[in-house]
């Protein structure tokens, strides 16, 4: 079973969350490409680190949105889309291929993460990069996403992705960040949803970089795993 965590997500002097920590316990990086976080120095020691222990690199693409973290929609065209998601993919390969690694998977993130559940256009353009960047790589997301029904179409593997430190809403989507019940940081309540998850059959349980305590609640996760006799590993090969 797999564990994720987004890192790589700061830019110049500015960091955020304990990549350092999480790179023991987690086996998939969802490493930003630098439109809503990171940097060509941040991304290539995310890079060195993930390798260093064996962990998958996954490419978070997002928006072109760095003052607002990629959690704001942005409304591009399809094509501009496209081109965006390639540019990102492109940046992080290379850097992967310096540090003796490679991308293994596609994650949206933040708002594009959430728009391509439902939008068909913009899904559509993530899947069409996909296409076109012909790698083979898996995409991550939420159960029923259209983006999945799309990339199932195209050829593209696709996982159900579930996660362990935020609140669902009664549709099967994430709360938003701004309202009550978004954020979950109690250890028990990290454990229980981390086995509904495991019963629901996801490939990937995820824990946010810049949750509270995010390295205790990802060990949490990885023995919630073990309890139930799976192994941690990457989904992605």
């Amino acid at each position: 079973m797999d564990l994720n965590a987004d890192v790589g997500e700061g830019f110049g002097r500015w960091s955020l969350g304990d990549d350092a920590a999480l790179m023991p316990i987690i086996t998939s990086a969802n490493v930003a490409c630098g439109f809503h976080a990171g940097d060509p120095s941040i991304i290539r020691a995310t890079c060195r680190a993930a390798a260093a222990h064996g962990v998958a690199i996954g490419a978070q693409v997002g928006y072109p949105d760095l003052a607002g973290f990629g959690r704001r929609f942005v409304d591009m065209q399809p094509s501009d889309l496209t081109d965006a998601v390639l540019y990102q993919l492109a940046a992080l390969e290379g850097i992967a291929r310096v540090e003796g690694t490679r991308v293994r998977y596609l994650k949206p993130h933040g708002a594009l993460y959430n728009t391509v559940v439902h939008h068909e256009a913009q899904a559509a353009a993530v899947v069409e990069a996909l296409v076109a960047h012909g790698g083979g790589l898996a995409v991550l997301g939420l159960p029923g996403s259209c983006i999945h029904r799309i990339a199932a179409e195209r050829g593209i593997a696709v996982v159900v992705e579930g996660f362990a430190d935020r609140g669902y809403t009664q549709a099967g989507t994430l709360v938003p960040r701004d309202q009550p019940g978004a954020l979950i940081t109690d250890e028990a309540a990290v454990r229980a949803q981390t086995m509904r998850l495991l019963d629901q059959g996801v490939g990937s349980i995820c824990v946010h970089s810049d949750t509270p305590g995010a390295a205790r609640l990802a060990q949490v996760v990885r023995e919630a795993i073990v309890t139930t006799g799976r192994t941690p590993a990457p989904f992605a090969s």
